[in-house]
């Protein structure tokens, strides 16, 4: 004969409109409360960018001011031949990095992260380039001076 469970009277949760089942709270993240939150690609893009960028405000003065944002990729972005990457901004100082043409045109296999990275990096210093109209290898001189 099957028994009755008996269940105590669980109190309405205070926030409105949020699932709790079955009175036993809200879920935790899904890495636990002791591991730091997961990093997406996106988030990892767009860190790429940012210390890209710092690396390059730092050598050159003349990108004081600058902004530097990331896209999804806008349909004025493709063209008939190809596909933008990057826009720069001249009179508004601003550049502009299309993030789904980047990594699309990639064609990594997972675990290829550095590879990501580097081509990255490389579209932030000729888009920095275009900007500043000069060629990318005069960014960083004696940088690359061993490869």
């Amino acid at each position: 004969m099957p028994r009755s469970r008996r269940v105590a009277a669980v109190p309405p949760s205070p926030r409105r409109g949020i699932r709790d089942r079955h009175g036993r709270g809200m879920r935790s993240a899904v890495t636990g409360p002791h591991l730091e939150p997961l990093r997406t690609r996106v988030d990892d893009f767009d860190m790429t960018v940012a210390s890209t960028a710092a690396y390059l405000r730092g050598l050159w003065p003349e990108l004081e001011g600058v902004t530097f944002q990331v896209a999804q990729g806008p349909a004025e972005a493709i063209h008939d031949d190809h596909v933008d990457r990057w826009r720069v901004y001249h009179d508004e100082r601003r550049i502009v990095f299309y993030r789904l043409p980047i990594v699309r045109f990639l064609r990594l296999q997972e675990g290829e992260e550095r590879e990501e990275r580097l081509l990255v990096e490389s579209c932030v210093f000729r888009a920095v380039a275009d900007f500043l109209g000069k060629d990318p290898w005069e960014l960083a001189p004696g940088r690359y001076r061993h490869l």
